[in-house]
């Protein structure tokens, strides 16, 4: 039984630290786009948008600039 419970605690803890990871990376892709758009444009509504499309953005204006 014991080691049932270990096997869980183990699997729960690399999902949590996978979990933690995900938000980190959309986080930081947020924050990433918001700051492109902000130079480039120069508007703080561009920037929310951009900052929603997240890693979309930053993918496309690596690409096309």
């Amino acid at each position: 039984m014991d080691e049932q419970n270990n096997v869980y605690e183990q699997k729960s803890c690399k999902s949590g630290k996978a979990v933690k990871t995900v938000k980190a990376g959309i986080s930081f892709g947020s924050a990433l786009a918001m700051v492109i758009s902000y130079v480039n444009w120069h508007s703080v509504g561009w920037a929310i948008f951009h900052g929603l499309l997240s890693w979309v953005y930053v993918i496309y204006y690596i690409i096309r600039y």
